[in-house]
């Protein structure tokens, strides 16, 4: 066995004569379980938050989204769709046609985006699940879904037969307007339906019959503004971009579920990247007191290192006996921390100990890649702090 490993594991698990040392040493253990049990809980509550911010945006958006390079709309040819529905990547597409326009209701005015779906956008995108209350629109109808602050903010309500929704689209062409019927397309519609996803969707969209929006804005039979698709289980999105491309002839643009929600995207991670931050600096304050556990123990053991340097042992050998205690104390303590800060976050998961409303537990989730990131935060701060420490076995020390 390695005579400087030996050395330091019977220090490790040996207590001092000196009480103030074996306090301090505890101290500086209690000090790394705990910071090592904080970031992991940290990060794993992070995750849950993460997943579920991203639980209504995911199951509402498509895989794929099919919009045009430039201007607002394309022409999605027969030939187009025919290979869509051969291929083996997807499994659904639906045709959209959207734009924004001016909502009036009850004498309420709101501006947002009317997004005219087919048939089969329910089978691509999953909002139906999200209805707040009502139903889903039928074919060929007159019927809309509306998000909830939009609603809130019309006082609108379902089934309101005395006041319906009314949509004012500007008219495309050129040349003066001489009255208000000649200037917008409007259409008279009937909410049958209410969503809730998230404050920004909600406050954003309004689902119509698709056929309602090829009258307000004029648009031919195959004319549409994005076409959504949900790929196969198998399918990996580099093949079925290629794809994609090969079908639109690189003409236009194709973007990811992730890529359709980039800024939510953007500040999670941003939140996620600061949250690591603050709780590493955490961890770097907590490794002081391992530096100076091993320093206190240098001191102690003044007469030990004598000892050993007199026994042959040089000042590299005698400085790894106590840099290998700082690093037994660092995996020990790392250890623990991270057994105890799993148990916490199981016990969470299964007994929802932590509400944040009575019928609402606080979301966590278990993740070994959060334990990876723990182990690799903590190992290299608590070796370059017990090389640190272990640098104050020198010449001084024996005088």
């Amino acid at each position: 066995m390695n005579f400087p490993f030996y050395i330091a594991k019977r220090y490790a698990v040996s207590f001092s004569k000196n009480s103030t040392i074996n306090i301090i040493t505890i101290i500086a253990t209690i000090a790394i379980i705990a910071s090592a049990m904080a970031l992991f809980t940290f990060l794993s509550v992070f995750s849950g938050l993460r997943e579920f911010t991203l639980s209504y945006s995911n199951t509402s958006d498509p895989d794929f989204t099919v919009s045009p390079n430039s201007g607002k709309s394309f022409l999605f040819t027969k030939n187009q769709e025919e290979q869509i529905k051969n291929s083996t990547n997807f499994s659904n597409y639906s045709k959209i046609i959207e734009d924004r326009v001016l909502f009036n209701y009850d004498n309420k005015e709101q501006i947002a985006i009317i997004k005219g779906v087919d048939s089969l956008f329910t089978s691509v995108s999953a909002i139906d699940r999200h209805l707040y209350v009502g139903n889903w629109l039928e074919a060929n109808s007159n019927q809309v879904i509306v998000g909830t602050e939009i609603s809130k903010k019309l006082s609108l309500g379902l089934f309101d037969y005395n006041n319906s929704l009314n949509i004012f689209s500007p008219k495309p062409g050129s040349g003066l307007i001489e009255n208000n019927e000649n200037a917008f397309n409007s259409a008279k519609l009937q909410p049958v339906g209410i969503f809730n996803i998230n404050e920004d969707i909600d406050n954003k969209y309004v689902f119509c019959d698709i056929s309602i929006t090829q009258k307000l804005f004029n648009f031919k039979n195959n004319q549409v503004t994005s076409i959504v698709l949900k790929s196969n289980t198998n399918t990996s999105e580099e093949t079925a971009i290629k794809e994609l491309k090969d079908i639109f002839k690189n003409k236009v643009t194709i973007k990811t579920k992730a890529q359709l929600n980039d800024s939510l995207y953007k500040m999670l991670n941003s939140e996620n990247l600061f949250i690591y931050l603050f709780s590493t600096l955490v961890v770097i304050l907590t490794l002081f007191c391992l530096a100076g556990a091993i320093v206190m123990i240098i001191i102690d053991k003044k007469e030990n290192i004598y000892t050993l340097y007199n026994i042959g042992l040089n000042f590299n050998d005698i400085r790894k006996v106590f840099f290998i205690q700082g690093t037994i104390i660092t995996f020990f303590g790392l250890f623990f921390g991270i057994t105890l800060g799993t148990l916490l976050i199981l016990i969470q998961q299964k007994f929802s100990l932590l509400m944040i409303t009575p019928d609402f537990p606080y979301p966590v989730v278990f993740k070994i890649k959060n334990i990876g990131i723990v182990i690799l935060t903590i190992i290299p701060l608590g070796i370059i702090s017990s090389w640190i420490a272990s640098g104050r076995v020198n010449k001084e020390i024996l005088k």
